[in-house]
């Protein structure tokens, strides 16, 4: 019934920016409800990057995108986003958005995307 999709990924030369967007059905992405992203590079784990808890507030869950990714919610249209700036090589990863009623991180994550694949190289 709750599904969230990611779009946008792609190729993105060193230095460059994306703005991959999550829809989502089944589940409004009202404030009670955490919303994250992960990543999972090659060869990788999949880790925590971004999320945004019940009350709205911002965390930055790894220090390697801190300055450079962001994240928020779409007004009005049940969806969530990540903004990437400054890409970096060690950037590739398939990026997963994610929901949850209890928590951001990954062990109580409810909801997952499938992943969308963000490459980096020029």
């Amino acid at each position: 019934q709750v599904h969230l999709v990611e779009s946008g990924g792609g190729l993105v030369q060193p230095g460059g920016s994306l703005r991959p967007p999550c829809a989502a059905s089944g589940l409004t992405l009202d404030y009670y409800v955490s919303i994250a992203w992960f990543r999972q590079p090659p060869g990788k784990e999949r880790e925590g990057i971004l999320c945004i808890n019940d009350a709205d507030q911002s965390s930055v869950l790894v220090d390697s995108v801190k300055g450079r990714f962001t994240m928020g919610r779409e007004n009005g249209q049940n969806s969530m986003f990540l903004q990437m700036n400054s890409l970096k090589p060690e950037d590739t990863a398939v990026y997963y958005c994610a929901a949850s009623r209890r928590g951001c991180y990954e062990d109580g994550i409810e909801y997952w995307g499938k992943g969308t694949l963000v490459t980096v190289s020029s």
